[in-house]
């Protein structure tokens, strides 16, 4: 009975974001477009903006070229750059208060998810004063648009730069939750390789393995359109051919600006079309441990693509088909067999392991309950998971002593 109503309620949903209004953002693309977005930003008028970053980012230097940009067209900006991980509720009411304190009138978010995610929740509170981050929780609860937002990303794989989500973490349940709508969307993105250059081979890595995750789950969802699909695939094929060599020669700006175009488009993918039961057990690691959200999508993926089985061989060996992969197979099984363990060598080549370190065991029956409340109803996987299903996967995450 509760997959049944999980299944009625993701139709209803499909038909719904039909009517969703959706813009994409505008995009500034290529080694100019950090320049070209500050002459912009002067030439709307804006005097003073938030630039919303964590620390890491700072001491890597990848936002110098923002700075001197942003000085040589007279734009004046203060510096947010106490964003955390996973950001929680104190992060974006911190930010908000340096946003309302120096008048600013827009804002740019440099960094990964985390510094978006933050910025999103930053401007949905400054034009809506009277609604609290938790009670803009869920779907369409954000009422006013948010300031200008312009969002640079310095990692290739949260997509946060086109998608109507922002991940805020409660830190007092350790409980992580998502608001959802169009007015989160960023109204620029701006995709400069030049940004992702200082980035460590295991943030290239990680990130890349988010990407991933967002064009794998929105392909074999249930809600994506043929829209979403297009994406999905040109995303996975990006992906497959660019990240681990963005990874080996991290100064190879060709791939590093295919990534980032990967990440986009995977983005405009899972907005429309949703992430599935990797995500929720992903959000629910970062929760409780803090877990880097890429890094929990890479060991998640292929268990739980090996737990749907042949639920997904059809699509995933469409998906195969698309982007030209293992032409030498026949039977959709088969090619999703070697998907999946495409995915594991990928996760070999990074360092990564098949288990998640801090996960304790008494700590799953929690992590499923927070696991199943945000997969159901909302997203529209293959095989619907109750208690069994995150059990086991949860269980398959546990480090195993040989």
């Amino acid at each position: 009975m509760k997959r049944l109503f999980c299944r009625a309620y993701q139709s209803i949903m499909k038909v719904a974001m039909y009517f969703v209004p959706y813009n994409k953002p505008q995009i500034y693309y290529g080694e100019q477009a950090t320049l070209d977005m500050a002459r912009d930003i002067a030439a709307a008028g804006h005097k003073k903006v938030l630039v919303v970053t964590d620390q890491g980012v700072m001491k890597l230097g990848l936002c110098n070229l923002v700075f001197s940009s942003l000085e040589e067209n007279g734009v004046e900006f203060v510096i947010f750059d106490k964003t955390v991980a996973n950001p929680t509720i104190e992060n974006a009411e911190e930010g908000l208060e340096e946003y309302n304190q120096n008048h600013c009138t827009a804002i740019i978010a440099i960094g990964g998810g985390s510094a978006m995610d933050c910025a999103k929740a930053i401007g949905a509170r400054a034009t809506n004063p009277n609604k609290t981050i938790r009670q803009m929780r869920g779907i369409l609860k954000v009422r006013h648009a948010l300031p200008p937002l312009y969002a640079i990303p310095t990692t290739s794989g949260t997509g946060s730069e086109t998608t109507l989500a922002a991940v805020i973490v409660d830190a007092h349940t350790k409980e992580k939750f998502a608001l959802e709508d169009p007015k989160l969307v960023p109204k620029f993105a701006v995709l400069d390789p030049n940004m992702t250059l200082s980035l460590p081979p295991f943030l290239t890595a990680s990130t890349g393995m988010d990407a991933l995750t967002h064009a794998v789950e929105s392909f074999i969802g249930r809600c994506n359109t043929h829209e979403t699909k297009e994406y999905a695939i040109h995303a996975t094929k990006l992906i497959f051919e660019n990240l681990e060599t963005a990874f080996h020669h991290p100064d190879d700006l060709k791939a590093r600006q295919n990534m980032m175009t990967a990440a986009f488009e995977a983005g405009l993918a899972f907005t429309r079309a949703y992430v599935g039961n990797v995500h929720a057990v992903a959000h629910t690691l970062g929760g409780e441990y803090n877990t880097p959200h890429g890094f929990a999508n890479a060991v998640i993926l292929p268990k739980v693509l090996s737990f749907y089985g042949k639920k997904i061989y059809k699509k995933i060996g469409t998906l195969c088909d698309a982007i030209g992969i293992f032409p030498e197979l026949v039977t959709n099984e088969e090619k999703t067999l070697a998907f999946i363990q495409k995915i594991k060598d990928m996760n070999k080549t990074f360092g990564f392991p098949d288990y998640i370190e801090d996960l304790k065991e008494q700590d799953i029956p929690k992590l499923i309950r927070r696991a199943k409340k945000e997969a159901n109803p909302l997203y529209p996987v293959p095989v619907i998971f109750m208690d069994k299903e995150f059990s086991c996967i949860y269980h398959s995450l546990l480090r195993h002593e040989q």
